[in-house]
């Protein structure tokens, strides 16, 4: 039987793996020589850095985890959306389309995946 812990780690685990996708967006915009003439991307580069630091002190702690993320996604999806303005304003290179892609794909999973936690909770 399938227990309410074990269905919150595995939401846990999906989480982690679609952090470990914004970190390298996070890591690529941060490195990039666009940066230097707009420090307004440095904005999801932080929020990514905010989010998965806070993320990783509940790994032990599915429910905790949830509700940490529940704290953190309005931040996420607040960068995301002024990335989303501000990077072809930066570069149209293909980077900064598909890392535009990327972090929106992000932010989309993580607010599904704290649904579902949530239901779990509750059910």
């Amino acid at each position: 039987m399938v227990t309410t812990e074990d269905q919150l780690s595995e939401i846990v685990d999906e989480c982690q793996d679609v952090m470990a996708h914004a970190w390298m967006v996070r890591t690529f915009v941060k490195h990039s020589e666009e940066v230097e003439d707009f420090p307004e991307l440095m904005g999801v580069v932080r929020a990514v850095f905010d989010t998965s630091r806070a993320l990783e002190t509940r790994l032990q702690d599915p429910a905790g985890y949830i509700k940490m993320l529940g704290k953190k996604i309005g931040r996420m999806r607040r960068a995301t959306e002024q990335f989303r303005g501000d990077a072809p304003l930066a570069s149209t290179h293909t980077n900064f389309v598909q890392a535009v892609r990327s972090i929106d794909l992000c932010v989309t999973r993580l607010e599904e995946l704290l649904v579902a936690g949530r239901d779990i909770q509750s059910a």
